[in-house]
């Protein structure tokens, strides 16, 4: 059979590894994929896709494109761009020497992982100063972004958020027209409807010890807490880590020339 040209122009471009070492791909599975795909490839929730028993080959080529970008997924860009070629290769081979997940199984959390060390900020109305207000379209919400003093002074002097610092969001589902569709104020946001969740992510020393290198944020840890102010149940803070992982240079905050600019003028 021939090979069109262009599907050998296409592979040549693909790395290929030496042979896979199933107990590298192990460990690198263990500390790393485990917070989302589990140790043996069992996923942690119905959002995240099992690769026990998947194709070592199919694995690898998901992995390159993400890491290259031709694959696009914020959160496994960011993992995978820090991957080897031989990482790729070893964590296929792993993933695929396991049986395949039962339908409906899932994962425990990798706890260190899991758990997060963010308090709610009882007092954040009068203490913290709301900085932001974003519009979500898709999933029709608008939230608002609050901060304390110990990050606003930081971000006003241009310095990267230190240790103290807490971001905080009111979650609001938006109010709908008779069409369903968002109904925007004056100021072009979303007019706020019932309060749907908190977000918060702070930083103290230490609280990123025990987070794998490939998704520590520094010392940040992340959290979502219910309208009752009690920290939601199944939230898997790697999710959290791996998307804010990019951000190093700007404090691992999508906000911080917001926050900055809030503080130049308070």
């Amino acid at each position: 059979m021939r090979i069109p040209v262009g599907l050998l122009v296409m592979l040549a471009g693909i790395p290929i590894a030496s042979a896979a070492d199933l107990e590298a791909g192990k460990a690198k599975a263990a500390t790393v994929c485990a917070a989302c795909h589990g140790a043996l490839g069992v996923s942690v929730s119905d959002t995240i896709p099992n690769l026990a028993g998947q194709k070592a080959r199919y694995i690898e080529l998901q992995l390159n494109a993400l890491k290259d970008g031709s694959r696009k997924n914020a959160l496994m860009n960011a993992i995978a761009a820090q991957l080897s070629t031989e990482d790729i290769a070893n964590l296929a081979a792993h993933f695929s020497a396991q049986q395949g997940a039962m339908a409906g199984a899932k994962s425990d959390f990798l706890p260190n992982v899991a758990k997060t060390n963010v308090p709610f900020p009882e007092n954040y109305k009068s203490t913290f100063t709301k900085y932001h207000t974003i519009n979500f379209p898709d999933t029709r919400q608008v939230r608002y972004y609050y901060a304390n003093d110990t990050a606003l002074q930081a971000a006003k002097a241009g310095k990267s958020l230190p240790d103290g610092s807490i971001l905080f969001a009111e979650v609001y589902a938006a109010k709908l027209d008779a069409d369903k569709k968002p109904v925007t104020g004056s100021d072009g946001f979303f007019v706020a409807g019932d309060l749907l969740f908190y977000t918060a992510m702070g930083r103290e020393a230490g609280w990123g010890k025990d987070i794998p290198d490939m998704l520590r944020n520094e010392d940040w840890n992340y959290a979502v807490f219910t309208t009752a102010k009690e920290r939601r149940a199944g939230v898997n803070q790697a999710e959290c880590l791996a998307c804010h992982k990019p951000l190093d240079k700007v404090s691992y905050t999508f906000t911080l020339k917001q926050l900055a600019d809030a503080g130049k003028t308070k």
